[in-house]
């Protein structure tokens, strides 16, 4: 009864957690619909070409937040928990209720998520994203690519692999469109 309890918990909180939107908060603040305004993605990277550099990377410290919080929190009581909290904080914020099922790409959360239930697969997570970003000057494939990286931690610890793959594909698939779009006018489409 207790496991049931505690992924319940894991999943309800985390999910909650993740679903509040501070991009859409802190520009609905300002008078701004986020939505409304450049990509249109109520996230971080979009919050700094809006509301300005500091709003984007608190918006990206309190979309962390979210992920590595309860993440961490619950797997204090049983690391499965702690994964539950992490990957559903991370649905939440792609998923927002308050945002009629809409939400960002989910980045920030995840790499939250990471630093929660494996805070040292966050040292390459962060260090891929970095790297690609400095090469590429490419926010979705910096994304992408440290998402992948998530799997590749988890393939060399032997654990978590399912998680991991959960997180790379949820972040892969939700940048689909951005690449999609960049190819195409590269192809002159």
């Amino acid at each position: 009864m207790e496991a049931v309890i505690g992924f319940t918990a894991a999943a309800v909180v985390g999910y909650f957690l993740g679903a509040i939107n501070p991009a859409v908060l802190l520009a609905r603040a300002r008078g701004i619909d986020l939505r409304q305004i450049g990509s249109g993605n109520p996230g971080a990277s979009n919050a700094g070409r809006a509301l300005g550099r500091r709003t984007g990377v608190l918006v990206a410290l309190l979309d962390v937040a979210k992920g590595a919080v309860p993440a961490a929190l619950f797997a204090i009581g049983d690391h499965r928990w702690g994964l539950v909290a992490g990957a559903l904080a991370v649905a939440g914020h792609i998923t927002s209720p308050w945002l009629k099922g809409k939400g960002g790409k989910g980045v920030a959360t995840a790499a939250g998520a990471i630093l929660g239930v494996q805070p040292l697969w966050v040292l390459v997570v962060l260090a891929t994203w970095l790297v690609v970003l400095a090469v590429s000057r490419w926010i979705a494939l910096a994304s992408i690519l440290a998402a992948t990286s998530v799997l590749v931690c988890a393939l060399v610890a032997g654990e978590d692999r399912t998680w991991a793959t959960a997180i790379a594909v949820v972040v892969v698939a939700r940048h689909y469109g951005n690449v999609r779009s960049r190819l195409a006018r590269a192809h002159g489409a």
